[in-house]
């Protein structure tokens, strides 16, 4: 196998976007599953893979028809997959220049055909592949092409709002754990939600502070400069 590997040009700012949807060596997730077992079914194949390529491995988020959770980045085919923007299809490793001398293609599990398409996050870097594989040769067909492409679409949709839901996650932990007075209010002037802290310091039930206006707990003095600062968001 050939030792001059390939590596995109923008690989740290890749890798840097990879670290931060903090996917790695997560658990299984079902959404994820279901895509791989779409995609085994569509391209008539016994193996599907969502890989992260790292800096010196290659990660399975998903597996479907392999053992084992990672390999050698080295050794991967989704290291070429990663390089462009279409699927990349190799109908018999075996006779592929740059994989026939593959340790996965001349042992266990024995590939011959591979179709990888790379997932690329909204700001264009390719963090991996959802790929197909087969232990005999073979091709896709137009729609199954297709079809991968859009399922690794929705791998990446995945991916992004896993990360949404994280971040949304986190700050409701420290939106309920502050000890300092935290609130969202309307244009109304109505309270639509406080942080526990809120109710615990000034002493109003919830029910309490969403019943009237946020001006009726402020001193009158300062009621217009409250006012004012609310005309300045509108």
């Amino acid at each position: 196998m050939g030792k001059n590997l390939p590596i995109p040009e923008n690989e740290a700012e890749r890798l840097k976007a990879l670290a931060k949807y903090n996917i790695l060596d997560t658990l299984p997730e079902e959404e994820f599953d279901r895509l791989t077992k779409l995609a085994s079914i569509i391209c008539g194949v016994p193996i599907a893979l969502i890989t992260l390529i790292e800096k010196d491995r290659q990660w399975y988020k998903s597996n479907i028809g392999l053992d084992g959770t990672e390999t050698e980045r080295s050794t991967s085919f989704c290291q070429y997959a990663i390089m462009g923007t279409d699927t990349m299809e190799v109908k018999d490793a075996t006779k592929d220049e740059r994989f026939f001398d593959n340790p996965f293609v001349t042992g266990d599990p024995d590939v011959r055909f591979y179709a990888g398409h790379p997932l690329i996050d909204p700001d264009g870097y390719a963090l991996g592949s959802l790929c197909v594989i087969d232990k005999k040769a073979g091709h896709l067909t137009s729609d199954q092409q297709k079809s991968l492409a859009l399922l690794a679409e929705e791998v990446v949709s995945q991916i992004v709002a896993r990360q949404k839901n994280a971040e949304k996650d986190k700050l409701e932990t420290l939106f309920n754990l502050s000890v300092d007075l935290i609130c969202i209010a309307g244009m109304d002037g109505y309270y639509k939600k406080v942080n526990p802290a809120f109710v615990s310091t000034l002493g109003w039930s919830k029910e309490e502070l969403f019943s009237r206006p946020l001006f009726d707990f402020i001193h009158p003095e300062d009621v217009p400069s409250v006012k004012e600062e609310f005309l300045k968001l509108s």
